[in-house]
This record gives C-alpha cells, sequence and structure tokens, in this order.
C-alpha cells in the first residue's frame, strides 16, 4: 500500500452516493457515485482501497450507517455540520458531483466543521426512544381522534375522562341515534391508542433497564422533578456530556436561549433559536411546567420569574435551571443534593 494520503469528499444521498478523492496538491484521483447500499460499498473498497484515506461526508438521515461501515477503513473520518458547511460551500453552481469535491477541499484544507458523532451503541438506543415518541404522538392523535368523532355526533361527553375504560363502555351503552360506523371507528381508535400505549411503555421499560445506561437515568432521576423519560432523553440526546465545555454550550443546544445578532456594535436578541435538539427542548420544555411540583428550589424560581409577569419565561428558566442540575449530576456521576437538603430544610419529592 502507497502511503500517501487521499482525502475523500462524500455527498451521501438515500440512493446514491457521489465522491470525489483528491490529493494533498488538490489533483483529482477520481470522481463518480455508487448506490447507497453495502454491496456496493464494500466493492469500492476492494477496487479503490491502496491508499491511506481520510474522508469525511454531511451529516444526514442516512450519515450514520455509512460511517459505522467505513469507519475501519478510514484512517480518519468526519461527520460535517450541515448548516456550517452550507455557508461554507454557497456556490452560484451546485451538484452532487461539485459538493462531493468542495467537501475533498475543505478537508484537505483542514477547513471542514467537523461536528459530533455520538457512540454507534447510543445512537441505536437514541433511535428506540425516538420511535417510542412517535408511539406517543399517535396514541394521542387516536384519543383526539375519539373526541373529534364524538363532537360530530353532538355526543356529551369528558375528554378527560375518554381514556378510562368503564367511562368508555358506559358511554358507548349511552350512545343514541348513532351511526353503527362511528361506533365501530371509536372501538378501533380506542383499541389503537391502547396498543400505542402498551408499545412505548414496554420500550421505556427497556431502555431504563439497558446496562450501558442505567446508572447515568438513575442518578439523573435523584433530582426531584426529573422523571423517566426526562433523564432517558437527556442521556440518548446528549450522548456524552464532556463534549460540552460549559452550562451555556448545552443551553444553546437544548434550545432554550434565543439567537443573538450584532452589528455595527450593536447586539440583537431575537425568538428562541431554530438551531437546536428539537427532542430535548420539547421534553425539557414540558418538564419544567411540572417540575416546580416536586422540586422546592424550582417552585421558588418559577415564583420569582412570574412575578416579572411573563410566563414563558419562567418556564424557560425553570428549564435552565434543570439544565444546569442535570449536567452537574452527569458529569460529576454522584447523586443530587440540594441546597436545600444541606441547609436542613424540606424539599420537594417526587413520586
Amino acid at each position: 500500500m502507497n502511503n500517501e494520503v487521499y482525502y475523500v469528499g462524500m455527498d451521501v444521498h438515500k440512493k446514491r452516493i457521489s465522491y470525489c478523492i483528491k490529493r494533498k496538491d488538490g489533483e483529482i484521483i477520481e470522481s463518480d457515485s455508487i448506490a447507497a447500499t453495502r454491496k456496493d460499498l464494500a466493492k469500492w473498497l476492494i477496487t479503490t482501497m491502496d491508499h491511506p484515506w481520510i474522508g469525511a461526508m454531511e451529516a444526514t438521515l442516512f450519515s450514520g450507517w455509512i460511517y459505522d461501515y467505513l469507519r475501519p477503513h478510514f484512517e480518519k473520518l468526519k461527520v460535517g455540520h450541515p448548516q456550517m458547511m452550507k455557508a461554507i460551500s454557497q456556490g452560484k453552481k451546485k451538484s452532487d458531483k461539485l459538493d462531493a469535491e468542495k467537501i475533498a477541499d475543505m478537508i484537505r484544507a483542514n477547513l471542514f466543521p467537523e461536528c459530533y458523532m455520538m457512540p454507534k451503541h447510543l445512537r441505536e438506543l437514541r433511535q428506540v426512544l425516538r420511535y417510542r415518541n412517535l408511539l406517543v404522538r399517535q396514541g394521542v392523535r387516536m384519543h383526539n381522534k375519539m373526541a373529534t368523532l364524538l363532537m360530530e355526533v353532538g355526543a356529551e361527553y369528558s375528554k378527560r375522562r375518554l381514556k378510562g375504560k368503564r367511562y368508555f363502555r358506559e358511554l358507548l351503552e349511552k350512545l343514541q341515534d348513532v351511526p353503527e360506523s362511528v361506533i365501530g371507528m371509536l372501538k378501533m381508535s380506542r383499541a389503537a391508542g391502547e396498543l400505542f400505549d402498551a408499545a412505548q411503555k414496554k420500550l421505556i421499560k427497556s431502555l431504563h433497564e439497558n446496562p450501558d445506561i442505567r446508572r447515568r437515568v438513575d442518578l439523573l432521576m435523584t433530582i426531584d422533578g426529573v422523571g423517566k423519560v426526562t433523564a432517558l432523553t437527556w442521556v440518548l440526546e446528549i450522548g456524552e456530556v464532556g463534549r460540552f465545555s460549559s452550562i451555556k454550550d448545552i443551553v444553546s443546544y437544548c434550545g432554550l436561549c434565543s439567537a443573538q445578532k450584532e452589528s455595527a456594535g450593536k447586539s440583537f436578541r431575537q425568538p428562541l433559536s431554530k438551531q437546536r435538539n428539537k427532542h430535548l427542548q420539547t421534553i425539557l420544555v414540558e418538564a419544567a411546567k411540572l417540575a416546580p411540583i416536586y422540586n422546592s428550589q424550582l417552585a421558588a424560581l418559577r415564583e420569582k420569574e412570574l412575578k416579572k409577569g411573563n410566563r414563558n419565561r419562567a418556564t424557560l428558566a425553570v428549564a435552565r435551571k434543570l439544565v444546569a442540575y442535570m449536567h452537574a449530576v452527569d458529569l460529576r456521576q454522584t447523586a443530587f443534593e440540594p441546597r436545600a437538603a444541606v441547609l436542613g430544610q424540606p424539599v420537594g419529592s417526587k413520586e
């Protein structure tokens, strides 16, 4: 094998991978595309792997398995931040071939904006958690569909009690002048909702019992107001907590701060940034609304912020404090010890 290093840029899509191989001086060795399958990648590696390779690709929905497959064969393999790569490679002409060439140039010139690539076992668990979230959303849709069907026939009902088996059975017996088709759809919607609910509970249980993350999750749950879903989401969306250098970086990653723009010496604050982990943001905001019930410190913070007159800002303040608590616990790998407990004052409890 020749010791000269080649630089490989790959533009990854669902069905095709365009690639460009360059020498250090920028000379193109090969530029082509292959099918995005394991069989074609294996054939490509056999026919072209005669030099040490340093490769790069943009982070997409399909980059994960390609990264795992190619990583053992590359001297270095990097995954790029989509937003930063877009800013660097803007041009009048755009094609898969040109994109692959630009990526090769960026990695060759050491200008490639590398992003974090979570370990494979955590990515697999994260996929399970996100699938669980999908099941929860589908279950909510079925519940809402039952309410819609009842409204369409003018039936009186309690949406809050609609999930109860006894209440649902009694409601069906009381319905009058309702088409049989509606009764059938109500029963099917309820059965589907129960199926989704049972499946998501099974997935949460299996994730919590996974030995790779069990200790981290249990330590996070020592924080009053942090439940199983919040802890699992934190672990599987953050990955390795040590990759963040400060609390501010994590708050920004979670989407709990506003975008900032500065020009001509003036700084402008905008609404919450769209460049965030939306899964973490959603769970943390939901947790921040419930956590003050179980955590006296968070309740005090919420009351303090509410006096300023903005309920949403109060929720964000609680969410940011939760991030600080979880970051401290996860980084130190010790159970949470609230200040109130140290001073001998009572603290909230969590079921």
